[in-house]
C-alpha cells in the first residue's frame, strides 16, 4: 500500500511540476494588439487539379443560361431546380476542366475570382451582346483535416474560401491541455501537387500576418504533443513494468514458501 501511495504521489507531482510552465507557452497571439493590422495578407485560395467547382451562370434571359447550367442526372435548367443538383466540374490532372458550349478551360492556378472571370470571358460570345452573365464559382470539395491533440480530430468541410488555422482548430474542439501550441505542424500541397511543411507558432501575435494564418484546401493541422504528455506517458510504461514486476516477485515468493 505504501509504494503504490508513493507512486501516486510521484506521478501526481511530477505531473504538476511539468505542467506549471510558463503562460507564454499557453496564451494565444500574444502581442497581437502591437500589430499593424491594416495590410490583410491573406493569401488566396488557387484551384489545383483534383479539386470540384460547382459554376452558375445567371443571365437576364433565364433561357440563355440553360446551356451553362447542366444538373446531375441529365437535366437542364437554371439552378434552384429541386429536382436536380447543379453539375461538379473535377479539375482534371492538366489543370483543366470541359465546360459546355466552351469546351477545354485551364482552370488552375487561377483565384476563383479568376476563374469567374475566365468563364465570364468564355461564354460571352454565345449569349446576347446586351447580356453580361454573372457567373458564381465555389469549391465543392474544400477540406482541412486536423489531427494530434485536439479533441476532436478530424476533416473539416469548408463552406466558403476563406478559414484560418485558428478557425479550424476551433472547429476541432480547441487543443487539449497537451497540445504543443508553439509549433504546430501544418502539411501543404500546392497547385503543382508539391508538399511543403511549415511551422506555425499559436501564441505569437506575428501569425495573423503570417501567409499561414488562412488555410488552403487540403491542408493539414498536426497538432504534437508536450512533454507533459511525453513524461506522463513514459510514467505510465514504468508504473506498468513495476506492478509486472512486483505481480512475477509476489508469484515466485508464493512459489518458494510452497516448496519449501
Amino acid at each position: 500500500m505504501k509504494n503504490n501511495n508513493f507512486k501516486f504521489l510521484f506521478v501526481s507531482l511530477l505531473v504538476i511540476l511539468t505542467s506549471c510552465g510558463s503562460s507564454e507557452k499557453i496564451i494565444y497571439l500574444q502581442g497581437a494588439d502591437t500589430l499593424n493590422m491594416s495590410d490583410d495578407s491573406r493569401k488566396e485560395v488557387r484551384i489545383m487539379p483534383g479539386d470540384e467547382l460547382t459554376i452558375t451562370v445567371n443571365t437576364t434571359d433565364l433561357d440563355a443560361a440553360k446551356p451553362f447550367n447542366l444538373m446531375v442526372g441529365g437535366g437542364q435548367g437554371m439552378v434552384g431546380n429541386n429536382s436536380d443538383l447543379p453539375l461538379r466540374y473535377l479539375v482534371d490532372r492538366g489543370g483543366n476542366i470541359i465546360f459546355p458550349l466552351v469546351g477545354t478551360l485551364h482552370v488552375a492556378g487561377l483565384t476563383i475570382r479568376a476563374c469567374e472571370q475566365l468563364v465570364s470571358n468564355s461564354i460571352s460570345p454565345y449569349l446576347s451582346s446586351t447580356e453580361h452573365p454573372v457567373v458564381t464559382v465555389s469549391m465543392s470539395n474544400f477540406n482541412v483535416t486536423v489531427l494530434g491533440e485536439v479533441k476532436n480530430p478530424g476533416t473539416l468541410r469548408v463552406s466558403h474560401d476563406r478559414i484560418s488555422i485558428l478557425e479550424a482548430i476551433a472547429q476541432a474542439g480547441d487543443l487539449t491541455m497537451y497540445g504543443k501550441r508553439n509549433n504546430v505542424m501544418l502539411i501543404r500541397i500546392d497547385e503543382k501537387g508539391r508538399k511543403s511543411i511549415h511551422r506555425v507558432d499559436l501564441t505569437d501575435g506575428r501569425l495573423l500576418n503570417s501567409p499561414l494564418y488562412y488555410l488552403q484546401q487540403n491542408d493539414v493541422v498536426y497538432v504534437e504533443q508536450n512533454k507533459t504528455k511525453i513524461n506522463s506517458t513514459k510514467i505510465n510504461s514504468v508504473s506498468i513494468w513495476f506492478t509486472v514486476f512486483s505481480f512475477v516477485a509476489s508469484i515466485t515468493s508464493l512459489i518458494v514458501n510452497i516448496v519449501k
